[in-house]
């Protein structure tokens, strides 16, 4: 089922949101017969619903179970459980389902740009707006899309001509997606993530792994982490297409790697086994964290599978500047710096953090989605002036500071309202010393005090500055 024929049929929509609403919207307008079923009910579900009403699609709140008679496609958003009724009921008919990605795979016109494809546990969104940077710097048009920025959907049917598209994928999206072939992609790390939607972590895995599918130019892995070494073994790709590794340290022949402070591609040159191009250095990379210099990498590797020249991956990672609320340095007050990591949101990307600093008094809690941190906190140790907890499974994080951290200081904070950020950082404050670093990465989900981690980030940024205005 392609694009034009879609005229006529009748499609399900699972979900309101970000994506489901440019989708019915999509699907209207190539004349399918559109509704949209959504199981919440609320206000801002009846916002999202009364512009789609308008265009005489049909709108469903509070049952998300049933599928609607006569349905011949449903196309769901990406927070759909696989499990979820809806779908059950769909494969029981033998109803097709799509995800919003395969939707937009799907309706690309014949002169479609090529996707170079970003996934991973952490780091997706920054290395996608990395790659942006530094296809632009090449002159190129392009755009950061899919998991972030315009939906793929409004992308691919709009009249924007476009080079190639920088385009991020979660394993929720990659789930629903059998048929995207990227022209290069990379997997940026895996670590235990979403396991209650995915049902385990070869699952989670597996669906990670489809974004190497069909590859046709590079296949970009992390030399650290084998198991997206091993998904690229596993991938059934074009043929010609190239395993490309990127480390931290000095590259092998087709990797891309750092030597005395320099990021150098041994991949992308007439000689790999003996010559090596340099591209940029580690401090054009903002900020130059350990795990951001690896996204820079991947981000480099991409852009020069599609024949990207090594000065436009100098400008582009000169001219980048990360989103809000990653490793971003809020103020130095006393002599010690105050780093918001409110998107470490899992223990993976909580060690990488940590790893970025020497002594940190460690701000840490909220919702652990089954996480355990006794790894972490071992890994972590020694960097450890102090730990300030919040949240409701702080206890977790409390238990495995005593089993392998008993000597670090720890403050429990048992409050949910809104100054309870505010009282970490003055706690954090006192446990930390001049070149110390106060360090919100709290390895937990923020939904138990905060609307988002956004939110927690800017309560953590706005306790600081005040405690900033203090000083003066």
């Amino acid at each position: 089922m392609t694009g034009p024929d879609l005229a006529g049929q009748h499609v399900t929509v699972a979900g309101l949101g970000v994506s489901g609403v440019p989708a019915a919207r999509a699907l209207a307008g190539l004349g399918a017969v559109v509704t949209v079923v959504n199981g919440s009910d609320g206000e801002r579900e009846r916002a999202q619903a009364a512009p789609l009403q308008e265009l005489g699609i049909t709108v469903r709140l509070g049952d998300g179970d049933t599928l609607p008679e006569g349905t011949d496609l449903v196309v769901t958003t990406p927070g759909w459980k696989p499990a979820s009724p809806l779908f059950q009921a769909a494969e029981a008919a033998g109803v097709p389902v799509w995800g919003d990605v395969e939707l937009a795979w799907r309706l690309r016109g014949p002169d479609a740009p090529p996707w170079l494809a970003v996934t991973g546990t952490n780091g997706k969104t920054t290395t996608v707006r990395m790659l942006a940077a530094i296809l632009e710097a090449e002159g190129l048009r392009t755009a950061a899309v899919g998991n972030i920025g315009v939906p793929l959907v409004d992308v691919v049917l709009s009249d924007e001509p476009y080079d190639v598209l920088a385009v991020e994928l979660s394993s929720y999206q990659l789930h629903w997606a059998p048929s995207v072939r990227a022209h290069s992609a990379t997997v940026l790390n895996l670590a235990p993530d979403h396991l209650d939607w995915h049902g385990s972590m070869e699952a989670y895995a597996a669906d990670k792994g489809r974004i190497y599918e069909g590859n046709t130019v590079a296949c970009v892995y992390n030399a650290a982490d084998r198991v997206t070494e091993d998904l690229v073994r596993e991938a059934d790709v074009e043929e010609g297409c190239r395993a490309i590794g990127f480390t931290l340290g000095t590259p092998g022949p087709s990797q891309l790697g750092v030597v005395e402070g320099i990021l150098v591609d041994r991949a992308f040159v007439e000689n790999r086994q003996q010559q090596a191009q340099e591209l940029a250095e580690i401090s054009d990379v903002t900020p130059a964290a350990p795990h951001n210099i690896a996204n820079a990498l991947a981000a480099a590797a991409l852009a020069r599978a599609f024949g990207v020249r090594p000065q436009s991956v100098r400008d582009g990672l000169r001219a980048f500047h990360p989103d809000a609320h990653r490793i971003e340095h809020v103020a130095d007050v006393g002599g010690v710096a105050y780093v918001d990591d409110s998107k470490a949101t899992n223990t993976h990307a909580t060690e990488a953090s940590l790893a970025a600093y020497e002594h940190i008094v460690w701000i840490a809690g909220g919702l652990a989605k089954g996480a355990t941190f006794d790894e972490l906190v071992q890994k972590s140790a020694a960097r450890l002036r102090g730990a300030v907890l919040i949240g409701a499974d702080r206890a977790l994080i409390r238990e495995a500071l005593a089993r392998h951290a008993p000597d670090v200081p720890v403050v429990d904070l048992d409050r949910t309202d809104t100054e309870a950020m505010s009282e970490a950082v003055r706690e954090a404050t006192r446990l930390a010393r001049p070149g110390d670093t106060v360090l919100l990465a709290p390895a937990c989900a923020s939904m138990d005090m905060y609307l988002n981690y956004n939110k927690r980030g800017e309560a953590f940024a706005d306790a600081v500055r005040t405690l900033a205005a203090q000083e003066q």
